[in-house]
Order: structure tokens, then sequence, then C-alpha cells
């Protein structure tokens, strides 16, 4: 299952084995100890430096490469649900910017030589089932440091990988909102479509027909929290082609109506205090390790 249910949870360790993309409804911040962070988001290359931290909405497919510090790497991991996040008291455009599948890297010493040591309370904290409240304020107050440090050094390139499996990924990043299909996705890189699926489920565990509903999945929960379009307006943009299509993907993938899913996420007045999670993740190392 490539798609994670939303909950508060923190980790630190090596980097685990990612075989598949996968998507999850939180703000995920990565912290790169030791070792790099190599992403692949659609048909694009983002590397984390060592020394650096990440932040991206984890609704988009992603998933982690290879890299040969992964065995001695050390990286410190959070998830946080979107609907605490949007209930933060966060600049005008956050939603936006980091909605839009954007991924903010700064250097990690910009945020102050405390955050490793957050880190492990935060994973003690979390794991006893106690102080929630307090991590996702602490939380909150790391976000608003790499937001403003954002562009306080050259951030990493994303660079496109030309295997063809990157550029199907790629292709699929870019069109997904046309009417297309995974044989429209096969020939953009002149391949049988039964060859080219076969291909690319070897390499990221997903067809290319899930691939292309992953993304229109997350373009749908980003336009449901972004504007005000009609769920058949949303359908539409986000490439369903019809409501009802829409409804049966959205109500499978993500536990709830796209209504209801606007509902309970809406934006709160800035200065709205954050609320605890409802729930903790429940992950070992090695579970996590198989999803991501």
């Amino acid at each position: 299952m490539d798609v994670v249910a939303p909950a508060l949870w923190v980790h630190r360790g090596a980097v685990p084995p990612m075989r598949e993309f996968h998507r999850h409804d939180d703000l995920e911040i990565n912290v790169a100890v030791r070792g790099t962070l190599d992403y692949l988001f659609g048909g694009e290359r983002v590397t984390v430096p060592q020394g650096h931290t990440a932040m991206f909405w984890a609704a988009a497919p992603h998933r982690l490469l290879p890299t040969a510090d992964a065995p001695d790497s050390d990286t410190c991991w959070i998830h946080v649900p979107l609907t605490a996040v949007l209930r933060w008291s966060l600049p005008e455009g956050f939603s936006a910017r980091v909605l839009s599948q954007d991924t903010v890297v700064v250097p990690t010493r910009a945020l102050g030589e405390h955050v490793e040591a957050q880190f492990a309370t935060w994973e003690r904290d979390v794991a006893a089932g106690v102080g929630t409240e307090t991590v996702l304020l602490e939380a909150n107050a790391l976000v608003l440091r790499i937001l403003a440090h954002e562009g306080s050094s050259p951030a990493p390139g994303r660079r496109t990988d030309p295997r063809p499996v990157a550029l199907m990924a790629r292709f699929t990043a870019e069109n997904f909102r046309e009417p297309i299909s995974p044989a429209d996705i096969a020939r953009s890189v002149n391949l049988n479509p039964n060859y080219a699926t076969t291909l690319f489920r070897r390499a990221t565990g997903a067809t290319l027909g899930e691939q292309l509903l992953r993304h229109r999945l997350a373009e749908a929960q980003r336009l449901l929290l972004t504007t005000s379009m009609t769920t058949a307006a949303v359908a539409h943009a986000a490439g369903f082609g019809s409501g009802s299509s829409l409804y049966a993907h959205f109500s499978r993938a993500c536990g709830c109506s796209p209504g209801a899913y606007r509902a309970t996420r809406t934006l709160t007045p800035r200065g709205t205090p954050p609320q605890p999670s409802a729930s903790n993740r429940k992950l070992k190392l090695a579970g996590a390790a198989s999803s991501r």
C-alpha cells in the first residue's frame, strides 16, 4: 500500500530502502545529519546534502533513491498531519507555496544548534503518547525558521534523470491533468505499453496507471484546500474527467469524500493554536522501510 494514513510520526536513523513511490497527507521535514538524501519527485531528482533540511508536502508522489552512504546515514524525520499544519500561524502564501509540491531546502545550521536534540525529544514523547501538543507547537516554530531562512544559501538544484522510467515519471507528473492513459505515457518514450508498464513496475513498485492516479489525487487535494472550485471542477482540473470518478477514487484512497476532506481541512484564521493529532504513527523502522 503506497498511501499512508496521516499521523504525527517522528524517527531518527539510517535512510531505509524505499522500493516504490508513496504519498501521505502530511508535511514532511527531513534533516540530513550524516549522508545525503536523494529524492525522486515525478521524474526530477532532488538531492538534500548532508547538513541540510528539507520540507515538502508528502501528498505528492515521492521516492527515496538508494545512495552509497545510506547504510551509514543519519537522518531525522517528522511527519505532521496537514490538518494540524493548516491550523498553525504561518506566513501568507505558505499553502500555495508548499502545496504546489515545491521542496524547500535550507542549511540546518541556520535553524539553530538544538535541532537534532529536539528530534530526540519529539521521538521519545510521541512514542510514549505524551506531549503531542508541545511537539506540534515546536514543529510549528521549526517550520517558521525553515521558511525564514529559505534562500539563505543556494538550494540544491533539481535535475532530470534521463532513464526511461524516470522520463515516464516526469511525463506523468507534467501531463496528468490531461486525458492521458498509460499507453500515452509509454509512447512518450517510444516503448510498447506492456513492456513500459513492466519496466516501470519493476523499478518503482507501481504500474503506470497507479502513478497517474497518485498525481491526480494529490492535485485534487491541493485544489480542494486552496481554491473554492466545485467538486466537479476539481475533478476535471485534476484529470479525473468526471465528479463520479473523482469521488470513487478519492474516497477509496483518502478514506473520505472530497467534500468531507475540504470541510475537515478548511483553513482557520492565523493565530489559531494547533490541535493535537488524534493518533500517533504506529510504525517501527521495518514498517517504515517497507513503505518508503
